[in-house]
């Protein structure tokens, strides 16, 4: 009987499992079931698609029918799973039907994380997940010149950067008190605000937004201090939660997200996990890199060859042109201390252990030309 690999997801983490399995297995079944239309898109171009002139049309690779042919898969696309049967080896669809498979591999995603406002515009308050987000998000723009972002971090700087080729100042919220909090040091986040400033963005830091009330066709953003912002949109980007509840109530262990050893294998046997839903030997890392390293692992996996992934030393080049940033945080049980370096140009943050070991790096401006150099000086993440 064919052997049946199911995988639930589309995105960057289920299609690449996906393009690694036929490399190496072209006889098995694949179905792929998504959430969504399953077409195959970059979602790091969601961040800075506004200044590449893009549509929702336009980021589209390929369609999901395309990606059918080209995987020999049975794509099931805008299909909700309700519950995984891990004793039948089969999931149950919303419709009633099921899928049975041999190895299941979970390419689940994340949720945004939303903020508990009050007011009645609350529930108008964007998120940018996916292609159907980036749709409304984009159709909501038209004439907008009020922007109000929710959270400082990566994804919300890259949006408010992307926002200044609508000619639009955007102001940005956010409980810390500086700009990529947890990726910068104080003087690398200091430079980098400074050159947002300086291309019309606005910071708005150590404030929490409360309420979003509408107001005559627009709205009106309450602070905790009492002050309010006017918008024609709000935006959140405040971070992402791992979708983790069908494995959990499949019983498969949840920790940040869904946790797996080294061969991408949940507590459950025969089930993978893959991509932003992953905690992958106690590291859940939602970037490209880690990602693609998953797929290649996980394809040898399933088909004979148990493969541990390996993670190298991967510095992630945030897309804010204004200031030009690369960041290689250390891993969060590091001690140290931060050194910088540095003129008006740019400055290089180097972390460095109790024994004098780069652990970690953050460039900003001109510094971030010694990415190669410093990467080369970082221990591995993931290494045998």
């Amino acid at each position: 009987m064919t052997r049946t690999v199911l995988i639930l997801g589309a995105g960057l983490a289920g299609y690449g499992v996906a393009r690694e399995l036929r490399k190496l297995d072209k006889e098995s079944r694949l179905v792929i079931v998504s959430r969504d239309a399953a077409d195959s898109y970059s979602k790091p171009m969601l961040s800075n698609a506004l200044s590449g002139h893009k549509t929702p049309a336009s980021l589209v690779m390929k369609t999901c029918a395309q990606m059918a042919d080209e995987l020999d898969a049975d794509i099931r696309p805008r299909t909700e799973v309700r519950a995984i049967d891990v004793a039948a080896r089969r999931v149950e669809l919303a419709d009633g039907s099921g899928i049975r498979w041999d190895a299941l591999v979970l390419a689940l995603g994340a949720d945004p994380i939303r903020l508990p406002l009050d007011g009645d515009g609350a529930a108008d308050v964007l998120s940018v997940n996916d292609l159907d987000d980036f749709a409304r998000w984009n159709e909501r723009l038209v004439d907008a010149r009020r922007v109000v972002l929710l959270g400082g971090g990566l994804i919300g700087c890259e949006f408010a950067n992307d926002l200044l080729s609508r000619d639009v100042r955007p102001t940005v919220v956010d409980l810390a008190d500086r700009p990529l909090g947890r990726l910068l040091p104080p003087e690398a986040a200091a430079f980098f605000q400074d050159q947002l400033e300086a291309a019309g963005v606005v910071f708005r830091l150590d404030a929490r937004v409360t309420a979003v009330q509408k107001n005559d066709g627009c709205y009106r953003v309450r602070v905790a201090d009492g002050s309010t912002l006017n918008a024609d949109v709000v935006l959140s980007a405040v971070g992402l939660r791992p979708r983790t509840a069908l494995a959990e109530a499949a019983g498969c262990r949840v920790a940040r997200g869904i946790v797996t050893d080294r061969r991408l294998e949940t507590s459950v046997p025969g089930v993978y996990a893959v991509g932003d839903c992953a905690e992958v030997d106690g590291l859940n890392l939602p970037f490209v890199m880690p990602i693609l390293h998953q797929a290649r692992a996980l394809a040898g996996t399933l088909t004979g060859t148990p493969t541990a992934v390996q993670y190298p030393v991967m510095p992630v080049l945030v897309k804010t042109p204004a200031c030009p940033t690369v960041v290689c945080p250390p891993p969060a049980e590091a001690e140290g201390q931060w050194r910088v370096e540095g003129d008006g140009d740019g400055l290089a943050a180097l972390f460095e252990g109790e024994d004098g070991q780069l652990l970690g790096f953050a460039l900003v401006g001109k510094a971030t030309a010694r990415r190669q150099e410093l990467a080369a000086r970082v221990p591995r993440p993931l290494s045998d």
